[in-house]
């Protein structure tokens, strides 16, 4: 428990001194949610903008930490060999990914309590806040995210991994609903949107805000679908190095 804990604070402080994870994991979030709330200039819908935007900035913040902070970090670590080193030392492998996990969810925690702030800064109120769809949407966006990005970095080059988990955030970044109101995309686009994992999050965090009266059933399906597909992927093709045999 003691090594778990000192590897956990080590990660932290990692992400603290990196400029670059800060400005993914929290400025970002901040600057999407501040910016399209006050500047009218996408369509949310019906009601305040802020309203329609938390939820959706709530799991790009999810989605930035658990997918492209974790991949990134785990995937040069991976093809600079620290990987390997690391997890032959007594911390042990699973001891290093659940430090890796423990750290992801308590930048996630911070990341909501300074986004819910701004967002009553704006006018949004937490009176009609569901918190179990709130932690069906953590738990199961944080194990789908955690997958997904573990198993690009635990599969490709560390350039390649880059490449990859930026290409994945804008791509779910713009066609997930989370920004930009489904409702107001094409059909198919909309489809496309309800079926991926950030999509399903967004829908799951407006029933959990109060913005939306949508059943849970439907998304929460999705996200579990995601996660056991990402993580069992994961399990089955995670190599510690590139020069690992069961690349």
């Amino acid at each position: 428990m003691k090594q778990w804990r000192a590897q956990t604070l080590a990660e932290l402080r990692l992400l603290a001194r990196n400029g670059e994870q800060l400005l993914l994991t929290i400025g970002i979030p901040v600057l999407l949610l501040v910016f399209f709330s006050v500047v009218d200039v996408l369509p949310t819908g019906e009601g305040d903008a802020i309203d329609f935007l938390l939820p959706g900035v709530l799991a790009i913040a999810l989605m930035s930490t658990a997918m492209v902070s974790l991949g990134i970090a785990t995937g040069f670590e991976r093809s600079y060999g620290v990987l390997k080193r690391l997890g032959a030392t007594p911390l042990g492998r699973p001891r290093l990914i659940a430090a890796k996990v423990a750290s992801v969810v308590s930048v996630q925690v911070f990341q909501f309590v300074v986004l819910a702030i701004i967002a009553a800064l704006l006018g949004w109120s937490a009176s009609d806040m569901n918190i179990a769809a709130l932690l069906i949407g953590f738990l199961f966006g944080t194990a789908s995210f955690v997958g997904i990005g573990l198993l690009l970095a635990g599969t490709l080059r560390g350039e390649i991994n880059l490449a990859a988990q930026n290409g994945l955030y804008l791509l779910m970044l713009l066609l997930s609903g989370m920004i930009i109101d489904a409702d107001s995309m094409p059909a198919a686009l909309n489809s496309l949107a309800t079926a991926l994992p950030s999509g399903a999050l967004a829908t799951i965090f407006r029933t959990a805000t109060g913005h939306s009266s949508d059943a849970l059933a439907g998304p929460t399906m999705v996200l579990i679908a995601w996660s056991a597909a990402a993580l069992t992927l994961t399990g089955r093709n995670f190599s510690w190095s590139p020069s690992d045999s069961r690349r």
